[in-house]
């Protein structure tokens, strides 16, 4: 089968969080893949891949799409605009038709998890309407969500990592004891590939996350324990999440505020999987979070360096 990839714009360049341990995977599945970058100057291939340039704020792209059965879409342009919902609605418009006019049979997408549809973040209310428009297309799409995805270059990750890392001692709104079901990349990667050849995963929505619960309090402990040795000394403030400053966290952290800002916008609302069907569908072994924290930790990424 062959897959075609468009690469996150949430990631570090052209080679995306996701996007860059996805194909690998597709390759050592047997898939041939075409990837569509922006630069592809900027894009070093594992051998096998079809690189194709192009953006899908620009309409004109269809060629990228001829002769491939399956597409991933990794898009999300928060870090490269303040006005992400738009450029998400751009790209996933422009995507749908041109998917339509083409032989595509199968599209994954993976979104955000949340189920307070009244209560979700302008980040998360921007994932559940690309997958809405997605849903128009003539293809069957597979919606995997997920809360933050554990590895080197998740933007979520990085900044809790920075935080419990760097700071002995931090202060935090009352969503620090949030509840949230965090998942190991290489786990992430399973389920995106595992569902190609699942049938019964077509035209569907699931949820994926690890085998732990934790409250970003306990994630941030188990950081500082991992990293530092010592657990940081976490005050709680009774304010929302919004209120606290995007631009202030993201000079603790390194992260661009841009990032910052809306992901703290949903600290308060609970990213716990309560539809657990694609554990039967899907059957993984599913990693521990601090067992994908030591990885991370220990890993020989460069962006870990």
């Amino acid at each position: 089968m062959s897959a075609w990839l468009e690469y996150a714009r949430a990631s570090h360049g052209a080679t995306g969080f996701v996007g860059s341990r996805l194909v690998p995977a597709l390759l050592d599945d047997g898939h041939d893949v075409v990837a569509l970058v922006r630069d592809r100057h900027r894009y070093d291939p594992p051998a096998g891949v079809t690189v194709m340039q192009g953006d899908l704020l620009d309409e004109n792209f269809e060629h990228a799409l001829s002769d491939v059965a399956a597409a991933y879409y990794l898009v999300h342009s928060m870090r490269d605009s303040s006005s992400f919902a738009e450029r998400d609605r751009s790209a996933a418009r422009n995507f749908v038709r041109a998917a339509s006019e083409s032989d595509i049979e199968r599209v994954v997408y993976l979104s955000g998890l949340g189920s307070n549809e009244s209560r979700l973040s302008n980040h998360l209310r921007s994932r559940r309407e690309v997958e809405r428009i997605l849903k128009r297309g003539t293809y069957d799409l597979t919606t995997l969500r997920a809360a933050i995805i554990v590895g080197n270059g998740s933007a979520g990750y990085e900044i809790l990592r920075q935080l419990g890392e760097r700071y002995p001692v931090l202060i935090a709104p009352k969503g620090i004891d949030t509840r949230c079901q965090p998942i190991a990349v290489d786990d992430a990667i399973e389920y995106l590939t595992g569902v190609l050849s699942v049938p019964e995963t077509a035209d569907d929505t699931f949820e994926i996350g690890g085998p732990d619960v934790l409250t970003y309090r306990e994630i941030l402990i188990r950081i500082g324990r991992a990293t530092q040795h010592r657990a940081p000394i976490i005050v709680t403030l009774p304010v929302d999440s919004a209120l606290f400053s995007g631009r202030s966290v993201a000079l603790l952290t390194g992260v661009s505020h841009r990032i910052v800002t809306p992901l703290l916008d949903g600290l308060d609302d609970p990213v716990v999987v309560t539809d657990t069907r694609i554990q039967s569908l899907v059957p993984i072994d599913r990693t521990p979070f601090t067992m994908a924290l030591e990885r991370t930790i220990h890993s020989d990424d460069p962006q870990n360096q």
